[in-house]
């Protein structure tokens, strides 16, 4: 249980004031983790993230698609592989990515 305490979800957030490079950097820090992206017709994606474009548009590898499914079925979700995939920034609602809370302090910029 310790570790499930010590690892947890965050959301990538940096302002405008940032210099072009610190972006950068904290986008090169997220390469190959694990990713759980949120779309706007309820399905999550649970991929490695390898790719970021200047449009916010990620790319994950590896990946996991997740849905909901009727309510009479013993699971409330299904999932299936899809492999390599693009996820347009117009469709995304959430965005997670699995690290400590040590990490997450250094991903985070709090708005001044």
């Amino acid at each position: 249980m310790d570790q499930a305490a010590e690892r947890s979800t965050t959301i990538v957030v940096w302002t405008s004031k940032e210099s072009d490079s610190d972006p950068i950097s904290r986008v090169r820090k997220l390469l190959f983790r694990q990713m759980l992206v949120g779309i706007k017709d309820g399905r999550f994606f649970l991929g490695n993230f390898h790719c970021l474009d200047k449009q916010g548009n990620i790319i994950l590898q590896d990946t996991l698609e997740y849905r909901s499914i009727r309510r009479s079925s013993p699971s409330p979700t299904e999932h299936r592989c899809l492999g390599m995939i693009l996820i347009p920034s117009s469709c995304r609602t959430s965005c997670h990515v699995d690290c400590s809370i040590e990490e997450q302090l250094s991903l985070i910029k709090l708005k001044e």
